[in-house]
């Protein structure tokens, strides 16, 4: 299929309820813009710097997801046109964002990523981290939190994963309806509609838009 076709094809399985997010990370912009052409607008990256790299070239209109892990030091490259950032996995990241939002005079909307994968090479906070960095949140001023993010096990077994999906939804009903989230980021390619079926809200999609990741030399 062609992207355009890709797309069409996940917009009828996803319907109306979530945010298909394009990952288009280590993705040339000619396929971006084929996505783009094709009315996507939300684009996920994993390294801020090739984002932002993306950003200065493509149209304006395009909403871009940090969905990679955080180095602190490249904040300030996305700081003015980050839409959302999905990693936020321990309270430096927080601390960060909120010193370079402040300095471009935004608020910088993110969410707490959780780790819920039975594999250690996953980031995020636990559960009791969880809870104790909510807790903290008001030191942010210019950090909104809109919400969780999380990656299940890679793994063909549709129950654990199952379970993992279901821990992060229970802990954004714990803690969203009074913070007023509204983001619940999980699920990619192999796993979106599991995702979708424990509630999620945004789902993060590559190989099966763009085809197999290309890792440049």
């Amino acid at each position: 299929m062609t992207i355009a076709e890709s797309l069409e094809d996940l917009r009828t399985k996803i319907g109306p309820k979530a945010t298909l997010i394009a990952v288009s990370k280590t993705k040339p912009v000619e396929l971006l813009m084929e996505a783009y052409d094709a009315d996507q607008r939300h684009f996920g990256e994993n390294k801020i710097q090739e984002m932002a790299q993306k950003y200065e070239v493509m149209p304006k209109d395009i909403h871009w997801h940090m969905i990679g892990h955080i180095q602190t030091n490249k904040i300030k490259y996305m700081a003015s046109f980050v839409h959302l950032v999905h990693g936020v996995d321990r309270p430096k990241v927080l601390a960060a964002l909120d010193k370079e939002a402040a300095k471009v005079g935004r608020i910088i909307d993110c969410t707490l990523q959780v780790h819920i994968a039975q594999e250690d090479t996953k980031f995020g906070f636990d559960m009791d981290e969880l809870a104790e960095v909510v807790q903290m949140l008001g030191q942010y001023p210019n950090v909104r939190v809109r919400g969780l993010m999380g990656m299940a096990t890679f793994t063909d077994d549709h129950a654990q994963i199952r379970e993992e999906f279901t821990a992060l939804h229970n802990a954004f009903e714990t803690y969203g309806p009074d913070r007023g989230w509204e983001v619940l980021s999980m699920g990619m390619s192999g796993d979106y509609e599991i995702a979708l079926a424990c509630g999620a809200t945004h789902v993060r999609i590559g190989s099966s838009i763009f085809g197999a990741r290309h890792y440049s030399a």
